[in-house]
């Protein structure tokens, strides 16, 4: 499926990487409060009305300046006010802060990210910060970290935002993508599996980019089962193509999936329109005819000629003989057709029955063959039970009742190949295809 930064949209990466909004803070002048700053002179060497703190002149100037040039867009040359003001020996802790304040907004508007985000940090650790502003600070300091490329603290941050109440939606989307840049591919699922299913308990879709993220999270830690089931959550909401490949073939080279699940492999690959090679539509036919189906593998055939995938190239005349073969076999088998029910009706296999209806089903006659089929599944003895009724609810599917369909693939579970690949026709049912 690929890195999940490779498949990130670019309007998504220009969202991630935006200016100050993702903090909900602006850093042009005053957006800290600081338009209401006591003047500076005498007054800022005043106490502070009920707060008991004092700012000096000689650290109250030089932050009034770098306000002042902050308001024309002069970054720079308010962080060189700001260290003046720094200089001043034996600040108090509420000038230490106010220097930090001002010295994280001027930083930023500098295009300074690493030391506005110290600066920030810092402000949001000073006593003389309140509540709802320490998440502003925190929310800030995440952000910078991250433009900074400091992924590790971004995460940090943004940890602690959350904890101490934070809900911003873009500080979770900083967060969550700081916890996968930085590597940390396990708390990266979970935190955002965790905000799938509420998207999904609220009654909204989650983002296709949101279960791009969970599946490569996955992918990531080399965790199969989390990666196929966020794969499969992908494919229900956004059932695109490449998403087929990558569920389908996943599927195929899975270990312990057995070869007898080849044919009904190439079943969901042309159901999905994920047939890819002319080796595939061949081996498919060829499955079919060994498997006692040529309808199925006429239909194979039929659908790799309109593809373009047969009857071209070096092995074109190949292509020729097995539609020949195909079409003999079709015509001697609707001869023969319904010549062995009797023996079949009598016999304890139920795989004979199974077998029998779902050839009936792919000549056209439905209600026979799926009562057959019906009648064999609960017949005792049966070696695979689930493959069983995986061809039963492709039987449906073939018949067009979809409904019925679905609820026999429903009724396959577990983690093994039939299980998986019914979820898959499930998903691919209930889109509507």
């Amino acid at each position: 499926m690929g890195s999940y930064l490779a498949i990130l949209s670019a309007s998504y990466r220009r969202h991630l990487l935006a200016g100050a909004a993702l903090a909900g803070i602006a850093v042009g002048a005053g957006a800290l409060g600081f338009t209401a700053l006591t003047p500076v002179g005498s007054a800022l060497a005043q106490e502070q009305k009920g707060s008991g703190n004092t700012v000096r002149p000689e650290v109250g100037k030089p932050i009034q300046a770098a306000l002042d040039l902050l308001k024309s867009k002069r970054g720079k040359d308010a962080l060189a006010r700001v260290h003046e003001a720094d200089a001043v020996p034996n600040k108090t802790p509420y000038e230490t802060y106010l220097v930090e304040r001002v010295r994280a907004q001027a930083a930023a508007a500098a295009g300074d990210p690493a030391a506005a985000a110290r600066a920030f940090e810092a402000t949001a650790a000073s006593p003389a910060v309140s509540g709802g502003e320490r998440l502003q600070f925190l929310a800030a300091a995440a952000d910078q970290y991250f433009r900074a490329r400091n992924y590790g603290k971004a995460a940090e941050l943004g940890a602690r935002y959350f904890k101490d109440g934070g809900t911003d939606k873009s500080i979770r989307t900083t967060y969550i993508q700081a916890l996968y840049l930085s590597n940390n591919f396990a708390r990266t699922a979970s935190e955002t599996l965790s905000d799938v299913q509420a998207e999904e308990a609220a009654g909204r879709t989650p983002t296709e980019v949101q279960l791009q993220l969970l599946t490569d999270s996955y992918q990531k830690q080399k965790d199969q089962k989390g990666y196929a089931n966020a794969l499969e959550k992908l494919l229900a909401y956004y059932p695109k193509r490449d998403y087929w490949l990558n569920a389908i073939y996943g599927v195929a080279g899975r270990a312990g999936i057995s070869e007898r699940l080849a044919l009904d492999l190439a079943r969901l690959k042309l159901a999905t329109g994920t047939m890819q090679t002319t080796d595939e539509y061949m081996e498919a036919a060829q499955l079919s005819l060994q498997a006692g189906y040529p309808a199925e593998a006429k239909k194979f055939i039929d659908q790799g000629y309109a593809a373009g995938r047969l009857g071209t190239g070096a092995e074109a005349e190949r292509h020729k003989r097995l539609r020949d073969l195909a079409a003999k076999s079709l015509a001697e088998d609707t001869k023969t057709l319904g010549q062995d029910d009797a023996q079949v009706a009598a016999s304890k296999d139920g795989a004979a029955l199974l077998n029998a209806g779902f050839n009936y089903v792919l000549h056209g006659s439905s209600d026979k063959g799926l009562e057959m089929m019906e009648q064999g599944l609960r017949r005792s003895g049966l070696k695979h039970p689930d493959d069983a009724r995986l061809h039963l609810g492709y039987a449906y599917h073939v018949a067009g009742q979809k409904q019925k369909a679905i609820q026999v693939f429903k009724k396959i579970q577990g983690g093994d190949g039939p299980a998986s690949l019914a979820r898959l026709w499930v998903i691919h049912l209930e889109r509507g295809s």
